[in-house]
């Protein structure tokens, strides 16, 4: 899978617009679905960061981040504006980060104050999508697909 860096560099364009739904409203926002063993997906509302080549979210003790820890899973789509209503998905695995300078330096750039109740997940790519919707009339929107065939190499 690859990391936020590694998909930039391997789909520029689809990263740039990516990164711009997510950043659409301000602060890094997205829905982030979850899953647990033979549980249905969990849809939860999160803010989310791409800081320093990586996609990060700091996340409270909660159904959404038990979930992570337990089986890693995860897809991730942006809001959608009604008058314009492209969308950003990924899907792929997510980790807790414990190194201390990369904690620091994404709770530097976080849209607010984080402590030690917050846990940061780092969100590795194995694909994306972009559907492209200049405005609410134009249908069907235009996909634009990644995967990672790459791998972990």
């Amino acid at each position: 899978m690859a990391t936020w860096a590694r998909f930039r560099s391997a789909a520029p364009e689809l990263a740039e617009a990516g990164r711009g739904l997510i950043y659409a409203r301000g602060d890094g926002e997205a829905l982030l679905a979850t899953v647990r063993r033979d549980d249905p997906p969990r849809i939860h509302p999160i803010n989310v960061g791409v800081v320093e080549g990586g996609l990060y979210a700091f996340l409270l003790d909660s159904p959404k981040r038990r979930d992570l820890i337990e089986d890693g899973r995860y897809a991730l789509h942006t809001h959608q504006d009604p008058a314009a209503p492209s969308e950003f998905m990924i899907r792929g695995m997510a980790s807790l980060v414990n190194a201390p300078a990369t904690r620091a330096a994404v709770a530097a750039d976080w849209p607010f104050g984080v402590d030690e109740s917050y846990d940061l997940f780092a969100f590795d790519i194995a694909s994306a999508v972009l559907g492209v919707r200049p405005t609410a009339n134009d249908w069907p929107p235009v996909y634009t697909r990644w995967t990672d065939d790459a791998g972990d190499a």
